[in-house]
């Protein structure tokens, strides 16, 4: 496991404690737990991305356009 410092400021700080003792954990599990979190939202937007560059754009407004009428006629 590797060891990372950071620099923030001493209010940041201070308010990430108490989110942390809010949450019943330490800080460095709260930092964990954030880092993984903005992660997957990366490793998601990611595969978004992928999917729709290789996607067929007509296909895909003709799906929204049938979802859409399904909402309005419910």
């Amino acid at each position: 496991m590797a060891t990372l410092t950071i620099r923030i400021p001493d209010d940041k700080h201070g308010r990430l404690k108490a989110l942390a003792k809010h949450r019943h954990v330490s800080v460095n599990k709260l930092i964990e737990e954030l880092s993984t979190q903005a992660l997957a939202e990366f490793d998601s937007e990611i595969r978004f991305r992928t999917l729709a560059a290789s996607g067929d754009a007509e296909k895909g407004l003709k799906l929204l356009d049938k979802l859409d009428k399904y909402f309005s006629d419910s």
